[in-house]
């Protein structure tokens, strides 16, 4: 009897907590139980590289490549479906946004994209009919429209309670999948807030992480030399509004004031923000204090040599980095975002402080004084199982 085929959609492999729960899921998918093609928009990022060997990469499509590229580059391709799709995109969206302006950070650009660049695109595999179609980011209509399969499942990765959408446009995409996977009760919450009669779709599957490729990967270079204070503290993610990195300077200048000494917060990661956070940077005086490493092929070493995770988000869906500290058995501090809970449980494995900047600073700062409950939160983590792998089966059980 032929194994299950099933085929999963991604944009792409750069660093980031999607991607990384993407790769963990393949290394806990059995080859011995299911075939597995991979479909990747645009074949960049450093984690292409870490794709098991058994799993089918399907070859770089270049309609799909430039969907997230500048437009002058999808014109200068040819691809003048894709152009004319993402200026229509971005005209509704306009439209939209006129007479409903976004009262949070605005997440409707991407649906519409979806609704109008995906018309323009080739079938994926047309020849095969899939066992299930996983689509694993936002927004969904390649999954619905441009694969063949017996069944779909769609991943919700974004906590809906901290982004405005246009929700009317995107629920007949959502509708169109047989199961829903939710990273988190809370994001279920939020989700079904905008989308209640979906509730019968959505089922919990938590980020699966490699925890073998994680702690190998963190004995591969020695970064003592650069993180060399007494207290290191680590961020790891995008410049982006969720990842508050711009409030960074002004926390870290406020621990200051409760007493810390000889410390160092460092952040890793890349985006559109990183002027924004230097400009801070300089306001507060910080540069001494905080420093942006930039982009890291491999973060993992840095966190290994931390003396502290922190996690200063305003929002989260669920932080694939936090979990990939816990594994590493690193203290790690989370705001007091909306799925924070879902995270940490607070005093055991980690530590929930306020978000504001003053509530998080003093936070912060009595943790780094309180040695005991660090030392007991790592015992905690030895014996904890932050990898998920178990959460395989669910996807199994969908090919009933």
């Amino acid at each position: 009897m032929p194994k299950p085929r099933i085929i999963i959609l991604m944009h792409y492999l750069e660093l980031g907590g999607a991607e990384m729960a993407l790769i963990g899921l393949l290394h806990a998918l059995d080859p011995d139980k299911v075939d597995v093609d991979l479909f990747v928009y645009s074949h960049r990022g450093p984690l292409m590289q870490y794709i098991p060997d058994w799993v089918n990469l399907l070859p770089e499509v270049g309609a799909y490549s430039v969907i997230e590229e500048p437009m002058t580059v999808a014109l200068k391709r040819g691809y003048l479906g894709v152009v004319f799709g993402r200026l229509r995109a971005k005209w509704e969206c306009r439209r939209f946004r006129s007479k409903h302006p976004a009262k949070g950070d605005d997440g409707a650009i991407m649906q519409y994209v979806g609704d109008y660049v995906t018309p323009w695109l080739p079938r994926i595999n047309s020849d095969v009919e899939y066992d299930l179609c996983i689509s694993f980011l936002t927004p969904h209509n390649i999954g619905r429209d441009k694969v063949r399969a017996k069944k779909r499942l769609a991943w919700i990765h974004t906590d809906y309670s901290t982004v405005d959408v246009d929700a009317e446009r995107e629920l007949p995409v959502w509708d169109a999948y047989d199961n829903i996977a939710s990273i988190s009760d809370e994001v279920t919450n939020s989700f079904l807030k905008r989308f209640p009669r979906l509730k019968s779709k959505i089922f919990p599957i938590e980020n699966i992480l490699p925890a073998g490729y994680v702690r190998t990967r963190s004995e591969e270079f020695d970064v003592a030399k650069e993180m060399d204070c007494d207290i290191n503290l680590l961020s790891i993610g995008r410049y982006c509004t969720a990842k508050n990195y711009d409030n960074v300077p002004d926390i870290a200048r406020r621990m200051l004031g409760h007493g810390m000494k000889d410390l160092k917060w460092y952040i890793i990661g890349y985006g559109g923000d990183e002027s924004l956070i230097r400009g801070k940077i300089a306001e507060a005086g910080m540069e001494n204090l905080v420093i942006l490493l930039g982009k890291k092929d491999n973060p993992y070493p840095y966190i290994k040599a931390c003396d502290i995770y922190v996690q200063p988000s305003r929002y989260e869906g669920k932080s694939v980095t936090v979990r990939e500290a816990q594994i590493l058995c690193k203290p790690a501090v989370v705001t007091n975002y909306p799925t924070a809970q879902s995270q940490i449980n607070d005093g055991f494995d980690g530590v929930i402080v306020p978000l504001d900047n003053e509530g998080c600073a003093q936070g912060i700062a009595n943790f780094i004084a309180n040695k005991e409950l660090q030392e007991q939160i790592v015992e905690n983590l030895k014996s904890g199982d932050y990898a998920n792998e178990s959460e395989v089966n669910k996807i199994y059980n969908f090919l009933v």
